[in-house]
């Protein structure tokens, strides 16, 4: 059973995705926040597979609560999607710096929005190519710094070339098919890439590698053309 808490200031957003999440069978919705503080509260007490997080809150935003989310050790294994009325939000890419495993437009079909909960508890990509390299080409190059990075960026250099490449095409939005066909490898090797190079840089997903990719200066938006 897949656990998920809602996050979201509208009472009828969030019974909607109740009513939605309620009837299958491998889903539950076990407990719901009004605001960003109450969201991060809620996670520490129910640990959830999943957080669906609306980013504009009162009080205490998405934002926020998704860093205090993704900054605990103890919750490391909560995934959070955050929520967005618009595909291109400015805060979009702000949100999976903070640590978001994705996210969804709030109008997204029913079908997506169960499909996006079961692949981030999966701990899989929810960011399709075509999405990242517009988000990063929009936002990246002009991103704020973050507010505070205590222990500063992952050292890339740990990683052997091999990684490195896997890195800067995770980077540009491939997934691992498209990754085993530009290296001429199998997905299941070049998954194993991925999955060492997390490892090694301690990020919690996906989400984070494409991030660390630009941040890095592995992968610049300039290339995206």
């Amino acid at each position: 059973m897949i656990r998920v808490l809602l996050a979201d200031d509208q009472l009828l957003v969030r019974a909607g995705f109740r009513a939605l999440l309620d009837q299958q069978d491998d889903l539950t919705v076990v407990g719901e926040a009004d605001d960003g503080e109450a969201a991060v509260r809620l996670a520490r007490e129910l640990r959830p597979d999943v957080v669906l997080m609306d980013i504009r809150m009162p009080r205490t935003d998405g934002l926020e609560a998704t860093r205090r989310i993704a900054a605990e050790p103890a919750l490391s294994e909560v995934r959070v999607v955050v929520l967005t009325t618009f595909e291109l939000d400015e805060y979009v890419f702000e949100a999976l710096r903070s640590g978001a495993a994705g996210f969804l437009v709030k109008d997204t079909e029913p079908a997506e929005l169960l499909r996006a909960v079961r692949v981030a508890a999966a701990g899989d990509a929810l960011l399709s190519p075509g999405v990242t390299r517009r988000l990063i080409g929009e936002f990246a190059a002009r991103s704020k710094a973050p507010e505070r990075t205590p222990a500063g960026l992952p050292d890339i250099s740990a990683l052997t070339e091999r990684e490195r490449e896997v890195l800067a095409l995770v980077g540009l939005g491939l997934s691992n098919v498209d990754i085993a066909r530009r290296l001429v490898v199998s997905p299941l090797t070049a998954k194993t890439h991925v999955s060492r190079a997390m490892v090694k840089l301690g990020v919690r997903d996906r989400a984070q590698l494409v991030v660390l990719a630009y941040e890095s200066g592995l992968v610049r938006p300039g290339w995206l053309g």
